[in-house]
């Protein structure tokens, strides 16, 4: 049987370095988490990504093919000394097929330049900031919600987490406890901070999918406050996940006069450009 897991050390490049594995958390078998140790050089913002990967397989005559990379979004925060992920499990998929496998002490390859558009720096001034993801679109929010910054720069931050079943909700008891183990942030958060996680296709206390949660009234719902609906004036909007959900979620903002925001020129809402194209 042929060994699909990632090798125990990997040599580093200019392009990548070489990082231990320190933990490994599988939520189910479709979903995983890890975190790596961090490069003392590497620095980012909060919601951006980083690319992360292995070697490429061994063939027949002992060569090794070009690394297997694909970018990820770091779920921790810009000032911890641990990198966290969370991704998906493909069965045969060129990287996650192997990457699921890892376990602490492995080792694997991490870009030496992170970058992105789900920052802060990417939208105007506002005072609630609604951050939409669907499955694995998760992770950026994971480490915007726990920067002290944000808390400073909107009255109130909402998680809208949609997947398809409970299991899938990575995560849950530490954003429905509002980040109550946080040092940093506990305090905000208590008061400011707020989680709506939805299931699509099992029985939940909210189902339905984001779209359906803007037109029902449920993402704006007790006890968050304000307008009862997304108003330019006052919200910025962060998404990220399906690709469907981000393209029909911008044509009705854009229809509401919500403009797409960049590092260059800060808008209302913001995407990652580099996931969906």
């Amino acid at each position: 049987m042929t060994d699909v897991r990632a090798p125990k050390t990997i040599p580093e490049s200019k392009a990548f370095a070489s990082v231990k594995v320190n933990w490994v958390r599988h939520w189910n078998e479709h979903l995983f988490s890890f975190a790596v140790e961090r490069p003392t050089s590497l620095r980012f913002r909060s919601g951006e990504f980083v690319m992360i990967g292995l070697p490429g397989e061994e063939g027949a005559d002992g060569s090794v093919g070009k690394p297997v990379m694909r970018a990820y979004s770091v779920a921790s925060q810009h000032y911890a000394e641990e990198l966290e992920f969370l991704s998906i499990k493909v069965e045969n998929g060129p990287l996650t097929g192997r990457l699921q496998q890892i376990v602490p002490g492995d080792e694997i390859y991490l870009g030496r330049k992170p970058t992105g558009t789900l920052v802060t720096d990417a939208l105007l001034p506002g005072k609630r900031l609604f951050m939409l993801s669907t499955g694995t679109g998760l992770a950026p929010f994971l480490s915007l919600a726990r920067d002290p910054d944000v808390y400073t720069m909107f009255d109130q931050v909402i998680v809208v987490h949609s997947v398809r079943r409970v299991s899938d909700l990575a995560y849950h008891d530490e954003l429905a406890a509002r980040l109550a183990d946080d040092p940093l942030v506990a305090d905000e958060a208590a008061h400011q901070f707020h989680y709506i996680p939805t299931v699509t296709r099992e029985p939940f206390h909210t189902t339905g999918r984001i779209d359906a949660l803007m037109e029902n009234g449920r993402m704006f719902g007790d006890p968050i406050t304000g307008d009862k609906c997304f108003n330019p004036e006052t919200d910025r909007i962060m998404m990220c996940g399906s690709m469907d959900m981000i393209r029909d979620t911008a044509k009705t903002l854009e229809t509401l006069g919500f403009v797409e925001g960049s590092n260059a020129a800060p808008g209302t809402y913001v995407i990652e450009r580099a996931f969906v194209g």
